[in-house]
């Protein structure tokens, strides 16, 4: 791999640089028979397959990957809790039922309805807060 290591490095893939954006090149694609693919996995040893063949041909001179937007889960016992009372609940069924209700105009509104709407307004606002806590944000932060 030593020379497609130096082969490899002649070779400017820097992007043009007008816009003032930094531009990657298209992937870049390789043919491999369905033995030569098999070699390369066993030798990744469960490491992805383009992680791999990037480190053997780039070595220590490879740029860091860009990592994903996914954020780790903070706090897997608030999240729990909020997915558990998420299953326990019929909130879908109800929200649907109400906006069916609200659309056929057969839903009346009477003290009644409406501090059950506001309950369910208040017990949804802390379904959100909790999850935005077991996410790592604050409570009144934007998703």
């Amino acid at each position: 791999m030593t020379n497609l290591r130096r082969d490899f490095s002649a070779v400017s893939l820097s992007g043009s640089g007008k816009t003032g954006k930094k531009k990657y090149p298209p992937p870049f694609s390789l043919r491999l028979t369905y033995e030569e693919r098999a070699r390369l996995e066993q030798a990744a040893a469960g490491k992805p397959l383009g992680a791999y063949i990037r480190e053997q041909l780039l070595g220590n001179n490879a740029a860091p990957r860009k990592k994903s937007g996914q954020r780790p889960v903070q706090d897997q016992e608030a999240l729990g809790r909020v997915l558990g009372a998420l299953g326990r609940s019929r909130l879908s069924s109800n929200l649907n039922q109400l906006a069916r209700a609200v659309n056929t105009g057969s839903l009346p509104v009477t003290p009644e309805t409406e501090a059950d709407l506001q309950q369910a307004c208040r017990e949804v606002a802390e379904l959100r807060a909790e999850l935005l806590r077991a996410l790592g944000k604050a409570p009144g932060a934007a998703p």
